[in-house]
């Protein structure tokens, strides 16, 4: 808001800028408090994605589940976010590089390209960045965090920074979206596979239930149905056929 004597709040959603890129690869310029979610969340990458003989980062592009289309990554520890995205029930929309962001500090202007832009099922909208460890203690990281979170604020959004997660859970999260596609398993089994889960904890007990059925079938139904999550289970641990596992409530 304003302050009255014609100075405006540096974070102010009506004063920042905000670059993005359409589905169809138009860029649109507009003030914060006027960007469409519905169009930032269906767009492309607002920056082109460059790779080349030695970079040091690991780029490429995933196929998200949730929804459908392709999202660039520009590193492996992206791909791991946007996989735990992927695989959060109640994300709806997954989009990356979305949207350049320029505004003042209050003593410079700032630019900045989150590396994020979620869409959960009530409404709400994270922006997050993905930054590794090593660099999350840098002032001049820290300071471009703040003045992030600041103007997403202001937005009625939020902000997150993210440099990693239980290992265990990463990994099991990257097995568990190689059976992400409902069309590469057996969807007949699927109410079977669930009814027998109510007697049977563990995913090897539900193997040996469905013994009529080859293991190489019944397993990826089980893993979808842990990924999509009509099944439950630990995934602090790894996974094996001795992992617990339930119907979800």
């Amino acid at each position: 808001m304003g302050s009255g004597t014609g100075d405006e709040d540096a974070t102010d959603s009506r004063t920042v800028r905000v670059t993005y890129r359409r589905g169809n690869g138009r860029l649109v310029e507009a003030a914060l408090d006027r960007v469409p979610v519905d169009e930032v969340a269906r767009g492309l990458p607002v920056r082109e994605f460059r790779w080349y003989r030695g970079q040091k980062h690991y780029s490429g592009w995933y196929h998200a589940a949730t929804t459908g289309r392709m999202v660039a990554y520009e590193s492996r520890l992206e791909l791991a976010r946007i996989l735990i995205a992927d695989f959060a029930s109640d994300v709806t929309e997954i989009a990356a590089q979305p949207f350049q962001l320029v505004g003042s500090d209050g003593t410079r202007i700032r630019r900045h390209v989150p590396d994020l832009f979620l869409v959960h099922a009530d409404g709400l909208v994270t922006v997050v960045d993905v930054k590794a460890p090593s660099h999350m203690k840098d002032p001049k990281v820290i300071a471009q965090f703040d003045w992030t979170r600041q103007v997403c604020s202001r937005r009625g959004w939020v902000y997150e920074t993210w440099s990693g997660a239980e290992p265990a859970v990463v990994e099991n999260v990257r097995f568990l979206a190689g059976y992400r596609r409902r069309d590469l398993v057996e969807t007949s089994l699927f109410a079977r596979v669930l009814e027998v889960a109510v007697d049977q904890p563990t995913i090897g007990g539900i193997e040996a239930a469905l013994d009529g059925q080859p293991c190489e079938i019944v397993r990826p139904v089980v893993l979808y149905l842990v990924w999509s999550g009509q099944l439950v289970t630990d995934l602090r641990a790894p996974l094996s056929r001795a992992s617990r596992i339930g119907v979800a409530a």
